[in-house]
């Protein structure tokens, strides 16, 4: 079936009137009509049927090709508008999901070099857990997202990009109680309180092994919020213990505001990041430039983890 023919139905759904409908794709009512009948022949289903006097309302079958129509057209036009980007010398859309840790680390520079790089690029970001972005994904209203990727399921479904870690680790405002001890363990922090974002399963479960927490326990989390700035502010304020990556507390650990801590008996944590897209998705040009700022952003702060 042609585009146009999805338009005249897409647009006799919204009209609910043959008249109207006509109206808005310019063409006569008998030339619509039978662009209505042509296309009810050939999915051999009926999709419209008669509401109160001259209304026109969908069925069931009308209902089901009218929500997949809107899909194709919405298509249609990305297609046409990013072929005109290409022509005129521009990149593209890019629909990008991210972690907390990414969003608040990595994403400003990357953000940053294409709003330089592409000033015509149209981007659209999801900050969100893990989960929520997976679903995302899985119903392409994402392109790609990057974070943490241990809860990603490995059935096939998805394409994972390894782009390393970053260091993780306990973190306390200046002054907090628990830098006057010499030798911290983990049942020391636990009755300050954790505060975090969403933790994959091994992480929790490491976590909740360390503590000391039965396996068919529940890890205690005071705050737990994707937001880190807000995070941020509380455990200046309180406590109240964070768990995070080093790159997101860059400024504060800088000026001292907040300090790290060492754990005797918990051993060196990192995050596991990557980028996650439908297996078999074929990426944008801005899809591809952005994917390779973020494994070179990675790469950077791993080097100069490294050497500091």
């Amino acid at each position: 079936m042609d585009i146009k023919r999805l338009q005249h139905i897409v647009a006799l759904a919204d009209q609910g009137s043959f008249v109207r409908a006509a109206e808005r794709v310019h063409l006569s009512q008998p030339a619509f009509s039978r662009s209505i009948q042509a296309a009810e022949a050939e999915l051999e289903m009926k999709l419209f049927g008669r509401g109160g006097g001259t209304e026109v309302k969908c069925t069931p079958s009308g209902a089901f090709v009218v929500d997949r129509a809107r899909r194709i057209l919405h298509e249609s036009r990305s297609l046409e508008r990013d072929i005109e980007l290409f022509r005129s010398g521009m990149i593209g859309a890019v629909c990008i999901g991210a972690g907390p840790f990414v969003a608040a680390s990595l994403l400003p520079a990357m953000l940053t070099g294409i709003r330089l790089r592409y000033p015509e690029a149209e981007v659209q970001v999801q900050v969100n857990n893990p989960p929520v972005l997976i679903d995302c994904v899985r119903r392409e209203e994402l392109d790609f997202f990057v974070g943490e990727t241990r809860d990603v399921p490995r059935d096939g479904t998805f394409d994972i990009t390894a782009l390393g870690g970053q260091r993780a680790g306990f973190y306390v405002r200046a002054g907090h109680p628990l830098l006057a001890k010499p030798r911290l363990k983990m049942r020391d922090i636990e009755s300050f309180g954790l505060a975090t974002g969403r933790l994959p399963r091994q992480v929790r479960s490491a976590l909740q092994k360390a503590l000391g927490v039965p396996a068919d326990g529940q890890l205690r989390v005071a705050l737990e919020c994707d937001d880190t700035h807000l995070v941020r502010r509380v455990v200046m304020s309180t406590d109240t213990v964070m768990v995070a990556s080093n790159d997101i507390l860059v400024d504060e650990l800088a000026s001292g505001a907040i300090k790290r801590l060492t754990i005797a008996d918990f051993p060196p944590a990192y995050t596991d990041l990557g980028v996650v897209a439908l297996n078999g998705r074929s990426h944008s040009p801005l899809a591809l430039h952005a994917i390779k700022q973020l494994a070179a952003l990675v790469k950077d702060a791993q080097e100069q983890a490294v050497t500091s």
